[in-house]
């Protein structure tokens, strides 16, 4: 009969240390609905802005190359596609549910990397300087509004390895130096294009039914 007790006792224990760790754990941080539409506004904006800024004769002046450079570290692609359904041939689906916030995070994952790339440009020796900043410029203040606005971080806050992973070597040579940065920003283009559709897919609300 004690033994049963002691076993009845320590059952009792276990459940409620883990209803107490379950109480105490940290709340899956997302965006309200007011802010998701907020941030859609805002990406719909970068994309404009990225779109105007990769056609321009400013950045990619005399440049005849159509390479892009994707180099971010962040999965977005994947984080962000939405779940596998039937009888549908998508490559990027997944098979696992889709999370708002791990797509979010690599979202502004992206948008950190990207941040620094344009700084680090900018401090870089440009053919012309104030039509290069004046185009630049208005970009990173959009970049500052969706980190302010649209991040599940504190304040804003990313990880230095997205810094890290942006440190561009720029050299002496301006024409190099914005064939690099065209490439770039050409990827940028296309990495806007799918979180703006990740976004709507966010917005939808189709993963919380």
């Amino acid at each position: 009969m004690a033994h049963c007790n002691l076993y009845f006792t320590s059952c009792v224990l276990l459940l409620l240390t883990l209803n107490w760790r379950a109480s105490m754990s940290v709340p899956v941080p997302t965006l309200s609905a007011q802010d998701r539409a907020h941030c859609s506004q805002l990406f719909r904006k970068l994309l404009l802005n990225i779109t105007g800024l990769r056609n321009s004769a400013v950045l990619c002046f005399g440049i005849t190359s159509e390479n892009v450079v994707l180099r971010s570290e962040a999965e977005t692609v994947l984080a962000c596609a939405p779940p596998q359904t039937q009888n549908s041939s998508c490559m990027m689906q997944r098979n696992s549910p889709f999370s708002e916030t791990e797509c979010l995070r690599n979202i502004m994952k992206d948008i950190a990397y990207y941040e620094a790339v344009i700084r680090s440009y900018l401090n870089a020796t440009l053919r012309n300087t104030v039509e290069e900043t004046a185009l630049l410029m208005p970009t990173l203040e959009i970049i500052k509004s969706l980190k302010e606005n649209c991040s599940l971080e504190p304040n804003g806050e990313t990880s230095s390895s997205e810094e890290d992973v942006a440190v561009q070597v720029w050299g002496n040579n301006t024409f190099d130096n914005r064939n690099e940065m065209c490439k770039i920003m050409r990827g940028f283009h296309i990495r806007t294009i799918t979180i703006n559709r990740a976004m709507g897919y966010i917005s939808s609300g189709d993963h919380r039914k």
